[in-house]
């Protein structure tokens, strides 16, 4: 008997788990990007500033959010392409609290009218 571990392929770890929705096996059509105007939120009363996202800091809390495989093949080109077109050097997580602080800007701005509503309510 062989003292060897099998462990699996690569294509066996990486295998698509679901058929996308419309039936496809392709990549998915693109949506086209959703411009969002936030203006600069001015100080209160208190003198305190706007809530930003967090950046690169150790973070007590954790989420966890399921995507398609889709989504986060379009999450990793966005990562992608600040890289290489902007010299952004950073990680899904960053870009993804970047989004939520954008949306949720929106959404105390423009309340009814922010883009994370109509979306929301559209699907």
């Amino acid at each position: 008997m062989s003292r060897r571990v099998s462990l699996p392929t690569a294509d066996e770890l990486f295998r698509p788990t679901a058929r996308r929705h419309d039936g496809g096996s392709g990549p998915r059509p693109v949506e086209r990007p959703v411009e969002v105007a936030v203006a600069e939120p001015e100080t209160g009363d208190a003198g305190a500033t706007a809530k930003r996202p967090s950046g690169r800091v150790r973070h007590d809390e954790k989420m966890t959010v399921y995507i398609t495989s889709d989504e986060l093949m379009d999450l990793e080109h966005a990562r992608l392409l600040l890289r290489r077109r902007h010299g952004l050097a950073v990680d899904r997580g960053r870009v993804v609290r970047e989004a939520i602080s954008i949306a949720l800007a929106d959404f105390e701005l423009n309340g009814d009218d922010s883009v994370i509503v109509q979306r929301l309510r559209d699907h």
